[in-house]
C-alpha cells in the first residue's frame, strides 16, 4: 500500500525528510480496527517528531496523528465498530500513524465522524478536539455543562488547530467570557469568527496587553504556544487560585514558585497519554469524539478547516509540515485523497 514515510531526520527543505515509499498493509487483531484513510491532518507533533536528529530508521516510520476513513476490518475483540463505518480518530503516538492507506487503531480512541461533515473536514477535529477537551474539562476543571459561566479564560494562540476549537468549547459550552491570542489580521478575524470576546497579541507581554482593555486578572488560562514566553505575564495575569494548563513543553525548568502566593495549578495536557499508558479510562477519547460528533453536528461546534491539499503525498505533507513550522497557517490544514 502506498504510504509516506521517512528514513532519516532531515530539515522540511530535504526532499528525502518525507518520502513516498510501499508498506505492507496491515491485519487488525484484538481491539484494532483497519481504516481505509481518506484524509489526514497535519499537527505540530508531526514535524516535532520529525525534527532533524542523528538517526536513521531501517525501515520506513510512518507519522500522521489525524485521519478520518473507512472501516475495512476488524480485530476479533471490537465491539463497538463494524466494517463500512466512517470514523475519524487521532491514533496512537507508539504506532505507525496515519500517513498511509491503511492504518490500524484502536478502537477506545477512535468514534464515528460527524455524519454532517465530509472527510477532509473531520480529519481537521480529532486531535485538536481531543486536547482542547481535556486541557478545558479535564485539567483545568471547567465545567462543559456552563456551571462556570461568566468566569474568564485566556487562550494563548487562539488561531491554531487546538486554540480554534478550545475557542468554540469554552464559549459554547462553558460560557466563559473568552480572551484569545492572535497577531495578524487574518488570524485575529478568524478567532473571533469562532467565538472569541476579545483578542490580545501575543507578540507583546500579555498581562500588559490584558491591562490595556481593563483586564487585570483570568480565572484560567490554557497555553498552546511557548510556556517559556508567556511564563511571567501567565503568573502575572493568573487570578488566585486559578489554573493554568499548557501543551507546548519547556526546554527548562519553569519558576513554580510565583504561583505559590496565589495557590494556582498549574498542568500539563497531552492528549497520547491515555493510548501511551493503555490507562483503564482510554476509552473517554472514544466518548469525546463522540460528544464532538453530536456537537457539529447539532450546529455548536463547526469544523475547524481551513485548507485542503490533495493527493495525499510526501510533496504535498513535506508542504503542508513547511507551513506550520513557518507559522502561517491559521486553522487546519488537511490532505485529502490518494493519487
Amino acid at each position: 500500500m502506498k504510504a509516506v514515510g521517512l528514513y532519516r531526520y532531515l530539515p522540511i527543505e530535504n526532499e528525502q525528510s518525507l518520502v513516498d515509499v510501499q508498506i505492507d498493509q496491515p491485519l487488525p487483531t484484538g481491539r484494532d480496527l483497519q481504516v481505509q484513510v481518506q484524509a489526514i491532518s497535519v499537527n505540530p507533533v508531526d514535524y516535532k517528531v520529525r525534527a532533524p536528529r542523528d538517526e536513521i530508521e531501517a525501515t520506513p516510520r510512518i507519522l500522521g496523528w489525524d485521519a478520518a476513513g473507512e472501516v475495512t476490518a476488524v480485530g476479533s475483540k471490537v465491539k463497538h465498530f463494524a466494517v463500512g463505518d466512517q470514523v475519524y480518530y487521532a491514533g496512537d503516538i507508539t504506532r505507525p500513524g496515519s500517513n498511509s492507506e491503511y492504518q490500524l487503531v484502536d478502537e477506545r480512541i477512535v468514534a464515528k465522524k460527524p455524519t454532517s461533515l465530509a472527510f477532509p473536514e473531520a480529519a481537521a477535529l480529532p486531535l485538536t478536539s481531543i486536547t482542547a477537551w481535556e486541557g478545558l474539562f479535564e485539567r483545568l476543571g471547567i465545567s462543559s455543562r456552563g456551571e462556570n459561566a461568566g468566569q474568564s479564560i485566556l487562550i494563548i494562540g487562539g488561531a491554531g488547530g487546538v486554540g480554534s476549537i478550545a475557542i468554540q468549547l469554552a464559549k459554547q459550552l462553558a460560557k466563559l467570557n473568552v480572551i484569545a491570542t492572535a497577531s495578524r489580521l487574518e488570524s485575529i478575524t478568524w478567532v473571533k469568527k469562532l467565538g472569541a470576546d476579545q483578542v490580545v497579541n501575543h507578540r507583546n507581554a500579555l498581562d500588559q496587553e490584558l491591562s490595556a482593555i481593563s483586564i487585570q486578572q483570568v480565572d484560567y488560562i490554557f497555553c498552546l504556544n511557548d510556556t517559556m514566553q508567556h511564563w511571567p505575564a501567565m503568573t502575572n495575569a493568573i487570578a488566585p487560585q486559578g489554573r493554568i494548563c499548557s501543551i507546548v513543553e519547556t526546554p527548562e525548568p519553569v519558576d513554580l514558585d510565583l504561583l505559590k502566593s496565589k495557590s494556582a495549578t498549574f498542568v500539563w495536557e497531552f492528549m497520547f497519554t491515555r493510548s501511551m499508558y493503555q490507562t483503564p479510562d482510554m476509552i473517554e477519547q472514544q466518548r469525546l469524539l463522540t460528544s464532538i460528533a453530536t456537537l457539529i453536528d447539532d450546529g455548536l461546534l463547526v469544523t475547524t478547516l481551513n485548507e485542503v491539499i490533495r493527493p495525499i503525498n510526501a510533496n504535498n505533507l513535506r508542504k503542508a509540515h513547511a507551513m506550520l513550522e513557518q507559522g502561517r497557517s491559521t486553522g487546519k490544514v488537511v490532505l485529502a485523497d490518494w493519487a
